[in-house]
């Protein structure tokens, strides 16, 4: 697999709570040199960058990290992110609803959130390092009902990121149209390739442009 391969696939991210609009501007310009899928963003950057950068696919995120807002809170969150110029929405499901049982009320969440999106990518984070086996599998039936277009491990501000092991779950149990996003903690090239090869359609990385810039012309 080549290092243009990989980073097509990458979601070019920073989302630390310093993020400076200096460190932004490098991550987008990186992501716009190297192709990168999309750069992931907190939310009061993308309009900002939707002025500056118009050849680049912007996604942000909705309820983070923690993903207890309220529904109402999340869609006003995913409704002002697309108006300001963002086509990808990664939200975080509310992980104690899933610990209450209430599995109806992620999914109608998630469709809630869907539904905003209309045609534009809805990416669900379920927070797996919270998660039994039996809630993994729940969420990969939610995420599936509820129409959204990806499954994502992880904020990477859990306790936890990806493992190979959860990814080969929901590869398992998610429905034929839903795609798996890896992301929390992947920071080497063999991560990636690993990830990719089991079928993730998108990665979520901070360090993939710094791992591939230097070897993109290079077999990994």
């Amino acid at each position: 697999m080549y290092g243009r391969d990989i980073l097509s696939k990458v979601d070019h991210t920073l989302l630390k709570p310093d993020a400076t609009w200096d460190a932004i501007k490098v991550l987008c310009d990186e992501a716009v040199a190297y192709k990168a899928a999309s750069v992931c963003i907190p939310p009061n950057y993308v309009k900002r960058v939707a002025d500056e950068y118009s050849d680049l696919v912007i996604c942000t995120v909705v309820g983070f990290p923690l993903g207890y807002q309220t529904t109402e809170v999340k869609l006003a969150e995913t409704r002002q992110a697309l108006a300001e110029g963002a086509t990808e929405i990664d939200m975080v499901i509310d992980v104690t609803d899933v610990k209450n049982g209430d599995y109806r009320k992620v999914t109608e969440e998630i469709r809630a959130l869907k539904k905003a999106c209309g045609i534009y990518v809805l990416k669900v984070i379920v927070e797996a390092c919270y998660l039994t086996e039996a809630e993994k599998i729940a969420m990969c039936k939610a995420v599936t009902e509820a129409g959204a277009d990806y499954i994502k491990t992880s904020t990477g501000f859990g306790t936890g990121g990806t493992t190979i092991k959860d990814v080969a779950l929901f590869k398992e149990h998610i429905g034929a149209k839903v795609k798996i996003k890896a992301a929390g903690g992947i920071r080497t090239v063999e991560d990636m390739v690993a990830y990719l090869e089991l079928g993730c359609s998108r990665i979520g990385a901070s360090a993939a442009v710094g791992l591939l810039k230097n070897r993109l012309d290079d077999m990994v």
